[in-house]
């Protein structure tokens, strides 16, 4: 059996319009109501770079102990040119796209790849060094650091969404830039899991979806406003001003 009973008591959502249910009320659903088997790629899901387990990996990877062997291949290429925030970054998306689940695996490098293309295309706008500013060692990435002089970076063909991503670059306030990248991300979640019937993608997918509305609709204007100071200071570190 899948998901019926969970998927169809769950109130539809609507890119644009407020979530239905809280955040902290749907996690507590989910926690009731997931396989054990299922609640690891939920937990995943719900990492960011600051968790606990990046923390404790970030440590061990910067100062490794004679017999740890746990360190990937490209740790040391990355520890040369990215700032501690796109180090975790990194792992972050390292674990995502070794999950057991390939929709997961999909979702991170979905985001890992509208992000470095966003990056590049800051990067390259203002004159900074895009090697600098890119994230992972996947097909995207790899791509981005060979033709950073190219209009479309080489990835024309590569990324269905290409255009859409690289639009981004052009939209100056970061609050209206980042609710455009939640709806791509929506757009993706729909697309994504158009032909699963009841099953544990369509649960993770909503809970995504669920969390993106929430966030916005929880914002006020004092929020939204150090929503934009963060982000601001976390591009100026991620792009070394």
């Amino acid at each position: 059996m899948g998901y019926e009973c969970l998927l169809a008591g769950l109130p539809d959502l609507k890119a644009g319009t407020p979530s239905p249910i809280p955040a902290d009320d749907l996690l507590t659903l989910l926690d009731e109501s997931l396989r054990e088997s299922d609640k690891p790629l939920l937990d995943q899901l719900r990492m960011t770079p600051d968790s606990e387990n990046i923390s404790e990996l970030y440590q061990r990877y910067q100062n490794p102990d004679t017999n740890d062997m746990d360190k990937p291949s490209w740790w040391d290429d990355a520890a040369s040119v990215l700032t501690e925030a796109d180090l975790r970054a990194a792992i972050l998306y390292d674990l995502g796209q070794h999950a057991k689940n390939r929709f997961v695996r999909a979702w991170y490098a979905f985001n890992q790849d509208m992000n470095n293309v966003l990056v590049a295309s800051i990067c390259r706008k203002h004159g900074f060094d895009v090697h600098k500013a890119i994230v992972g060692h996947n097909e995207v990435s790899n791509i981005l650091r060979k033709n950073t002089q190219q209009k479309d970076f080489g990835l024309g063909g590569v990324m269905d969404n290409l255009q859409d991503i690289l639009d981004l670059a052009a939209i100056d306030n970061l609050m209206e830039r980042e609710k455009k990248m939640d709806a791509l991300r929506f757009a993706w979640l729909e697309d994504k899991t158009r032909f699963f019937v009841f099953s544990i993608e369509l649960v993770l997918a909503y809970y995504l979806e669920a969390t993106m509305l929430d966030r916005w609709s929880r914002l006020t204007v004092e929020q939204g406003e150090q929503v934009f100071r963060d982000m601001v200071a976390d591009m100026k570190k991620g792009i070394q001003l």
